[in-house]
């Protein structure tokens, strides 16, 4: 019998995982560092809120969340929860999100690498904004997409 292969996940350690908490800290605290905001979204299994700094990204109009680093805990819980909240300061905005087939982020992964690249391309294993289309379908299963409905 074969294992199972395991979601692409890269967790944040050490100093980078240090640095992500206070960059959710200061999101919480009203700076938002190059449009960061803190994701609060209810644990799947401990039913408690859990938080931790965001790139929302805009498309076309329409606001997604990517999840550089794979299939997270964030993602995770996502999916259960179907939406959660938005953080900057004392200005919380919840949201609904809706998970993209794979089929269907190319463009959105494009535009966030565009946008964000220069803090998350090491996640995407040599994937880049400039990457053909098929290069971005190929790694779109490994980087969860979700389409939110924020609530002003």
């Amino acid at each position: 019998m074969s294992a199972q292969p395991q979601p692409y996940y890269v967790p944040a350690r050490g100093l980078e995982a240090r640095l992500n908490r206070l960059i959710g800290r200061l999101a919480r605290l009203g700076l938002s560092l190059a449009g960061t905001a803190e994701l609060s979204v209810r644990g799947r299994v401990s039913g408690k809120l859990q938080r931790i700094p965001v790139n929302p990204h805009t498309h076309e109009g329409v606001k997604y969340l990517v999840s550089a680093r794979g299939h997270s805990q964030w993602v995770r819980n996502m999916r259960a929860a179907g939406g959660g909240e938005l953080r900057v300061g004392r200005r919380v905005r919840p949201f609904t999100a809706v998970e993209v087939p794979p089929a269907e982020r190319p463009a959105v992964l494009r535009s966030y690498l565009r946008r964000w690249g220069w803090e998350v391309d090491r996640f995407f294993q040599g994937v880049t904004a400039g990457s053909t289309d098929e290069e971005l379908l190929a790694a779109a299963g490994d980087h969860p997409v979700f389409r939110i409905t924020v609530s002003d």
